[in-house]
């Protein structure tokens, strides 16, 4: 089950590891492409374009240098389009001109970006957490889907993945991405079987030597399952998963907080601005996914994806 999708036969596993913010740096991201699988990451987590530019560029002259029967996996900047519209479109002549072969849009409607893209040979995924969101997606001419499920960290899906990846496979023949609760190579297989082309982890790439997470952070995860996970608006006022623990760490009551709260209110109260408390931003807040209860250590990136590609060989083979 390719769809389109020729670069999948050179891949270690058929995996991204996941776009996350103040997580996924450089350093990571060409980890993980050199281990075969493809390495994403926020545009947003570049302070200025000559920094996405220099990254981009790193990870073409990597491409470029390996051999190739090594050639690194695609990597795959993430669009947030609920930005700054200047600097999203900025962002995209910098994808074409590097051309990238593949974007993931999140958070807005991709129409604006889909025919530039387009134009450069890039295939355009979009994050979507409903089937309403998909259709509207595929309107827009996207090449495929990433399907945001319950159980994803951060900000996170509502839908259970076995019926949202069916009901999208009876209005879509493209590539399908699952999002949320993927934790080993068991998972991932299941996933295919399911129907989709990719998965997507995150949690447990945070727990890499590569990503930004600080030591504290890494070894959190380490401690702890999927009881410690907090499904809640009360931070960012939309629904994202979070660590518990890391909460409580900062003095904050958990059984206190606000489900009814906005956007706005909850970028005052924890976003890092004047009016937010240092001890309330919710960046120092730590998310997760239900996969946490598959971290168990901190490895390389590179030692991640060969106990992952293990895993699914081992299934596979079962």
């Amino acid at each position: 089950m390719t769809h389109a999708l020729p670069f999948l036969d050179r891949l270690a596993l058929p995996l991204i590891a996941a776009p996350m913010l103040r997580v996924s740096g450089i350093e990571l991201v060409s980890a993980a492409c050199v281990a075969g699988v493809i390495g994403a990451f926020p545009t947003a987590n570049c302070q200025t374009l000559d920094e996405f530019d220099a990254w981009l560029t790193r990870l073409d002259e990597e491409a470029a240098a390996a051999p190739e029967r090594k050639a690194p996996a695609p990597y795959c900047p993430n669009l947030i389009m609920r930005r700054d519209p200047v600097r999203v479109m900025a962002e995209v002549e910098l994808i074409a001109r590097h051309r990238a072969q593949l974007v993931i849009t999140s958070v807005g409607s991709p129409a604006s970006v889909v025919p530039r893209l387009h134009e450069a040979g890039c295939r355009v995924f979009a994050d979507v957490a409903s089937l309403h969101h998909a259709v509207r997606a595929i309107e827009s001419g996207v090449d495929g889907l990433v399907l945001l499920t319950a159980g994803a960290g951060g900000h996170t899906g509502w839908a259970n993945p076995f019926a949202f990846v069916r009901a999208v496979r009876r209005v879509f023949g493209g590539p399908i991405v699952l999002a949320g609760g993927l934790s080993d190579g068991v998972a991932l297989r299941a996933a295919r079987e399911l129907g989709c082309d990719l998965g997507i982890m995150g949690t447990r790439f945070i727990a890499t030597q590569e990503s930004l997470a600080s030591d504290d952070y890494r070894h959190m995860l380490v401690d702890s399952s999927i009881d410690d996970v907090l499904l809640t608006r009360g931070f960012t006022g939309l629904p994202a998963s979070f660590l518990a623990p890391s909460a409580r760490r900062l003095g904050i009551d958990i059984s206190t907080l606000d489900e009814s709260i906005s956007v706005e209110e909850a970028r005052r109260r924890y976003g890092g601005g004047a009016n937010a408390a240092p001890n309330q931003r919710w960046t120092d807040i730590w998310s997760a996914g239900h996969s946490v209860s598959g971290v168990r250590a901190v490895p390389t990136v590179a030692e991640l994806v060969d106990a992952l590609v293990e895993e699914y060989r081992g299934t596979a083979a079962a």
